[in-house]
């Protein structure tokens, strides 16, 4: 049986503000109930999570505009499912105040506040077809049959499970299990979508075809939508804005391209981006001189208290034969168009990754080749971790 949780029918409270519009070319696929609630604004302001003496959650604020699709990324254990849990009402907030329409919802039961979740286990009920299971809130919320079944129809049209309405659980795929809990979502017409790692249990390829499934989901109902993931790759391709948890707080909020391009911190340079940045130390008087040829040059246009530097994969080079930084190469990797080698630089502990597209010399393991990086592109963190400037 899925958990209580799981199974309780979300309600909505009236908003005075204008009716929103579906996006244009969305009306045929996704009709628009007169009745149906304004999508959410929500507001978290010095948000902690207190378990006994520990401080897990520690001071979230965080301002959710309506219509937005907003990631929570991060490592396990950074805080943001517990984060997604308390704006569903699933955790009590320790300290701090919850607003969903500039009302206070800290004491506000899960059914009162106008929100969805959607699990990483789906929790479907097994002994009922997937229109049952689509439409069981709606039932328990006194909905008529007749609307209930038209609703679950239209949703069920809108994510291609017609033709599975009368099958049960355990004939279903994982990706077509997540869209019956996805569309069991949807025909609640919450002001609020909460994604706790829906994907997580998909194999690679579903999982792309869910991502592209969930982005034109959102389109379509222009609703307000937060998704935790631990996987950069989804963060950066469905979310408008992206905060990136650690250790309970987070440790920056931004467009995927900004958290790319200009993170604040050692800790978001190393999370966004695929493959990881490369981070380099100072080196120290008894370095060998291919480290020292290397900060030399990369970090030219680095601040003098940067104690550490970082080149993303895709702004190395291969420099022409005895220009450079000296290097080993170690491994290799092609990928198609795409080419991924790992080399090695006297003094470092970690291979550098350099990420090459198109054609690339015939290399061998062992052979030695020369590495180049503009000193533009190369970003620069304190001993702290924070970034600094030149």
């Amino acid at each position: 049986m899925p958990s209580a949780s799981a199974s309780c029918t979300w309600t909505t409270r009236p908003s005075s503000a204008p009716p929103r519009t579906a996006p244009a070319g969305t009306a045929s696929s996704w009709p628009r109930n007169p009745r149906e609630p304004e999508v959410a604004r929500l507001s978290l302001q010095g948000i902690h999570k207190r378990y006994g003496e520990q401080d897990v959650i520690r001071g979230i604020d965080l301002e959710v505009e309506d219509g937005e699709f907003l990631v929570f990324v991060g490592p396990s254990g950074c805080g943001k499912s517990t984060t997604l849990r308390m704006i569903a009402g699933l955790e009590d907030i320790s300290e701090g105040t919850l607003l969903i329409d500039g009302q206070r919802a800290n004491e506000l039961p899960p059914a009162e506040r106008g929100a969805a979740m959607v699990f990483q286990s789906y929790a479907l009920y097994p002994h009922m077809s997937v229109a049952e299971n689509m439409g069981f809130a709606l039932k328990m919320a006194g909905v008529p049959r007749a609307e209930r079944e038209a609703q679950v129809r239209k949703t069920a049209e809108t994510l291609k499970l017609t033709a599975l309405l009368d099958r049960r659980p355990a004939q279903l795929s994982g990706g077509q299990r997540q869209r019956v809990a996805i569309g069991r979502a949807i025909v609640r017409k919450p002001k609020v979508f909460l994604f706790d790692e829906p994907l997580s249990n998909l194999d690679a390829a579903l999982r792309l075809e869910m991502r592209i499934e969930l982005a034109r989901l959102h389109r379509a109902l222009g609703a307000t939508m937060i998704y935790v993931t631990h996987d950069q790759t989804e963060a950066m391709t469905l979310g408008d804005r992206i905060a990136v948890f650690h250790q309970g707080r987070i440790e920056q909020l931004g467009t995927p391209l900004a958290l790319y391009e200009d993170p604040a911190t050692e800790f978001v340079a190393g999370f966004i981006g695929s493959p990881a940045i490369n981070l380099v130390d100072r080196p120290a008087g008894s370095a060998s001189p291919a480290h020292q040829a290397l900060w030399s040059r990369w970090a030219a246009a680095l601040p003098a208290d940067a104690r550490r530097l970082g080149v993303r994969p895709e702004h190395l080079q291969l420099a022409p034969a005895g220009e450079g930084v000296p290097a080993q190469l170690d491994f290799a990797e092609h990928l198609g168009d795409t080419h991924l080698l790992y080399a090695r630089v006297e003094g470092l502990e970690k291979a550098l990754t350099l990420k090459l597209n198109g054609a690339v010399p015939a290399l061998q393991p062992g052979d030695r080749i020369g590495l180049d990086a503009s000193p533009l592109r190369a970003l620069g963190f304190d001993g702290e971790g924070a970034r600094v400037r030149g």
